[in-house]
C-alpha cells in the first residue's frame, strides 16, 4: 500500500514538475510568436514620352520629382525589412534606382559610395496611446509618398516635390481616442537626414481626426502650413485633398491639390489629380525663370491590377503662367503635355 501511495505522489510530483517547467517555454513561445519579421517592398518602371515637346537630348520633363526621365526608363527597387514586438520594432527601408536615389537627394553627405537608405528608424510603444519614433522617416506632410505603390498617380505633384521628404529626428505618436491623434517631432533641418551639420533644429507637429491631418513644420527660418484628408463620396468614389503653404523669407509656394477616384471594378480604377500650385517670387520650381509664376497641372491616370502587378497609364498636362517649357519646334511655350506607363510590382 505505502508503494502504490509512493508511486501516485512520485507520478503527481513528476507532473507537476514538467508544468513548471513548460511555463517558461511557453511563455517564450507566445513571445517569438508576437515578434514577427517581414521584408516587403517594390519594384518599378515606365516608359514616357511628351506629346508637344521633343523626346532627344533636348527632352523635358515637368518641374516635379520622379517619373521625370524619357524613353524606357528604371524607377527604383525598394526592399523594407521590418521587425515588430509587442513593444519596440524597427524598420530598414533601402532605395535602389532613379527614383530612390531622387527620393535621398541631400544625401551622400558621409558616405562617398552613396546612401541608399529611404528609411532607418527604431520604435517604442510606450503605452497603447503613445509611440516614440527615433531615427529618419518620411515626411508626415502631404498627400502623395515616395512608394510609388502608395500613390494613384504614378507622376508626383509640384507640393509634394517642394515640400520636405524625410525627417531625422525624434518623434512622439499620440493616440488621444475618439478619432483624434497628435503627434510633435523635434528633427534635424529638413533634407538633412544623415546627421546634422549646422547645429540648428527643426520642430514638426500634426493633429489628426478621422484620417484629416494638419501638419506643421518650422525648419531654418522657414515653416510650412499643410493640410491632408480625404472622404469617401462613396462606396466606389474617393476625393482625396491637399493644401499647403510654405515661406522663408521671400521665397515660397501656396497649392491645392484634389484627387478624385473611381473604382469601376476591383481590378481597375481611374482617377485625375487637378493641382494648382503658385511660387513666391523666384523659388524655382516651375522652371520659368519669372517671379510670381504659377502652374496648372492635370494628370489623368488609369490603374490596372493583376495579382501584384499594377499597370499605370497616365496623361498629363502642365500650362504655367509663363514661358516655362519648350515646343517641338524648340520654341518657349507655357504649357507641356506628356503620356507615360509605369509597371509596379509589391512584395
Amino acid at each position: 500500500m505505502k508503494s502504490i501511495t509512493f508511486t501516485n505522489f512520485a507520478k503527481v510530483l513528476l507532473i507537476a514538475f514538467s508544468f513548471l517547467l513548460s511555463l517558461p517555454l511557453a511563455a517564450q513561445e507566445e513571445e517569438a510568436e508576437a515578434k514577427k519579421f517581414t521584408i516587403s517592398g517594390t519594384v518599378d518602371a515606365y516608359f514616357r514620352a511628351n506629346l508637344t515637346a521633343p523626346n532627344d537630348e533636348d527632352a523635358i520633363a515637368p518641374g516635379s520629382s520622379f517619373a521625370n526621365l524619357p524613353g524606357f526608363s528604371l524607377g527604383m527597387a525598394n526592399v523594407i525589412a521590418s521587425y515588430e514586438g509587442d513593444k519596440v520594432g524597427f524598420v530598414a527601408d533601402l532605395v535602389f534606382g532613379p527614383r530612390g536615389t531622387d527620393a535621398v537627394f541631400a544625401s551622400p553627405m558621409y558616405s562617398l559610395t552613396g546612401n541608399i537608405l529611404n528609411q532607418l528608424y527604431v520604435y517604442w510603444n510606450v503605452s497603447e496611446s503613445v509611440t516614440l519614433t527615433f531615427g529618419n522617416w518620411n515626411t508626415f506632410l502631404g498627400y502623395e509618398v515616395i512608394s510609388p505603390a502608395a500613390n494613384f498617380n504614378y507622376s508626383t505633384s509640384y507640393l509634394f516635390s517642394y515640400g520636405p521628404f524625410s525627417h531625422t529626428g525624434l518623434k512622439a505618436d499620440f493616440d488621444l481616442g475618439n478619432d483624434w491623434s497628435a503627434m510633435v517631432a523635434v528633427m534635424n533641418p529638413t533634407d538633412l537626414t544623415e546627421f546634422n551639420p549646422t547645429g540648428d533644429y527643426a520642430v514638426g507637429a500634426q493633429l489628426g481626426y478621422s484620417g484629416q491631418y494638419l501638419n506643421f513644420v518650422y525648419s531654418q527660418g522657414g515653416y510650412e502650413l499643410d493640410y491632408t484628408g480625404g472622404f469617401d463620396v462613396t462606396e466606389d468614389f474617393y476625393l482625396g485633398i491637399n493644401a499647403a503653404y510654405f515661406d522663408n523669407d521671400d521665397l515660397g509656394f501656396a497649392g491645392v491639390a484634389l484627387y478624385p477616384q473611381y473604382s469601376t471594378s476591383e481590378n481597375f480604377a481611374i482617377g485625375l489629380r487637378a493641382e494648382y500650385f503658385a511660387e513666391t517670387g523666384d523659388f524655382g520650381a516651375i522652371g520659368s525663370g519669372v517671379e510670381d509664376s504659377s502652374v496648372l497641372a492635370v494628370t489623368l491616370t488609369g490603374s490596372a491590377t493583376i495579382g501584384d502587378l499594377m499597370i499605370k497609364p497616365e496623361l498629363r498636362l502642365d500650362n504655367a503662367s509663363d514661358d516655362a517649357f519648350i515646343n517641338n519646334d524648340l520654341d518657349p511655350t507655357k504649357s507641356l503635355a506628356s503620356f507615360l506607363v509605369a509597371a509596379v510590382y509589391s512584395f
